[in-house]
């Protein structure tokens, strides 16, 4: 393959640093590959830059709005460019962390208990009366987060009632719903899924667990290299592993997902066994150097640049 690769990377999202590093590696990966690739912004030059030198393909490497909530996968559609990662359809349920939960609890999979609530019902009907009645429906303690976007970016966990209110403002500064919900605490697990298998089929890469210094994942933890500590493959049983891969081979299958997903776990244990429980998964999963993503591909005994150039090949392949 000798014509040009974009990888789309930027936005004005608060995520906008993350991916201008997934971006940049994921570029420099293919590269090595023998690739020609070019890395562009998502702004008001885009349209014409793809337009005017139309490229064999495109990898939408956009984390929150518009990279995962479906947005770039029609304008793409609309421009007739092949591109890697999920369709529009699939992204926005994804994208939707209540939607997602919802769709996977129908299909069996363990979901915590929670409530979304948009901004308007706390200013309508009394964010204290609001807050009471869903202390009154979930038992403490509680993860309060947007009901959209990823980089754990507005997340806090509630011990007591009296830290609710906060968390609400937090959560409410990166977006009008909020999503309210127990809090499960066990092994924090990743599990990435790729089409790469036979016939382009789905297939699970090695789990990895999380061990951030500081007991939670939050936005430091995930970025900041030597604060967390990553496992990989994870410290579980055999039956566990494959627990959780079927978990996030059923979130693939059941949103609709395409070329690559990660589905964010958490595995929980007592005296009749271990429970797999689905937090949320990402359509545009993070490439950075201390993202997931990379982390598992290298644990298959696979590279970040052949996998990507193999999902490229299958991105142009649909579109011939």
């Amino acid at each position: 393959m000798s014509d040009r690769i974009v990888v789309l990377a930027g936005g004005l999202s608060p995520e906008r640093d993350i991916s201008i590093r997934s971006g940049r590696r994921v570029a420099e990966a293919l590269r090595d590959t023998g690739l020609d690739v070019d890395v562009l912004d998502f702004d008001a030059t885009l349209l014409a830059a793809l337009t005017t030198d139309r490229p064999a393909a495109v990898i939408p490497l956009l984390h929150g709005a518009h990279g995962e909530d479906g947005a770039i996968s029609d304008v793409l559609e609309s421009l007739h460019l092949p591109y890697v990662g999920s369709r529009s359809g699939g992204a926005r349920l994804a994208y939707d962390k209540t939607t997602a939960k919802t769709l996977l609890g129908r299909a069996g999979v363990s979901i915590p208990a929670g409530v979304c609530l948009p901004h308007a019902t706390f200013r309508d009907l009394g964010a204290a009366a609001v807050l009471d009645a869903v202390c009154a429906r979930l038992p403490l303690p509680l993860v309060v987060k947007p009901a959209h976007g990823g980089s754990a970016l507005g997340v806090s966990i509630v011990d007591t009632p009296a830290e609710l209110p906060a968390a609400m403002v937090a959560a409410f500064a990166y977006g009008d719903s909020v999503l309210i919900e127990e809090c499960i605490r066990g092994v924090e697990i990743a599990v990435s899924v790729l089409d790469i298998g036979p016939d382009h089929g789905s297939i699970a890469l090695p789990a990895v667990e999380i061990r951030p210094d500081s007991g939670v994942y939050d936005y430091t933890a995930r970025y900041t290299a030597g604060v967390t500590e990553f496992i990989t493959p994870a410290d579980l049983d055999d039956d566990t592993s494959q627990a959780a891969a079927e978990v996030a081979l059923t979130a693939h299958r059941e949103l609709g997902l395409r070329d690559w997903s990660r589905a964010d776990l958490m595995v929980t244990s007592d005296g009749s066994g271990s429970r797999v429980w689905f937090l949320e998964t990402n359509v545009a999963p993070g490439t950075t150097e201390t993202s997931l993503l990379p982390q598992a591909i290298a644990a298959a005994g696979l590279s970040l640049g052949t996998v990507v150039r193999q999902l490229v090949e299958a991105a142009v392949a649909r579109a011939n």
